[in-house]
């Protein structure tokens, strides 16, 4: 979360910077491994952290998609 914004995969200059940082790790199933967040100044809203999630879920599925891809190129 950057100023109030969800962004998937900061670099170190936004990262540095973030509001709040939310780590997940999923399955191919779509099903949580682990959720892990924290604010890093002000606390944010269930809203913010439902956009969090949304936003980090839509990532996982791209590398799940470009490593299927991968492989079957190999």
């Amino acid at each position: 979360l950057l100023n109030g914004e969800a962004l998937c995969d900061l670099d170190y200059s936004e990262d540095s910077k973030a509001d709040a940082d939310v780590n997940l790790v999923m399955t191919g199933a779509g099903e949580f491994v682990e959720v892990q967040g924290a604010a890093e100044g002000a606390p944010f809203k269930k809203e913010q952290l439902a956009a969090m999630l949304e936003i980090g879920e839509a990532g996982i599925r791209r590398i799940f998609e470009l490593q299927r891809e991968a492989l079957e190129a190999g």
